[in-house]
């Protein structure tokens, strides 16, 4: 059995026997529930238009997620919003900054 199904299986078996105890401190508990009660209202409603190429990139997505397509978009706009959002590179950007020779390095023309 891989070493992270391991983990895995000893993390819940302490969860379940209620071994686990939370370190938090009701400062930063109440600060984490003002935060999620204000990330769930939702008072807006918006209607916005995207190509039906990137709706069902998103709808994939967000059935890999395991959530609303609507759900995923509000997030990744919370995020984007609140400074969160952390662009990944792509694998062909990885490959093609290998082959410039470097960390994102551009060559003086």
């Amino acid at each position: 059995m891989p070493t992270d199904a391991k983990y895995d299986e000893d993390l819940l078996a302490a969860y379940e026997a209620g071994r686990l105890k939370s370190v938090a401190t009701k400062g930063e508990l109440s600060k984490l529930r003002a935060a999620a009660r204000a990330t769930a209202i939702k008072d807006r409603r918006v209607n916005i238009r995207l190509s039906a190429g990137d709706l069902q990139d998103i709808q994939v997505r967000a059935l890999e997620e395991g959530l609303p397509y609507q759900t995923l978009i509000a997030s990744i706009l919370h995020k984007y919003v609140t400074g969160r959002l952390e662009e990944r590179q792509t694998t062909s950007a990885k490959q093609a900054t290998v082959r410039r020779g470097g960390r994102g390095a551009k060559s003086a023309a």
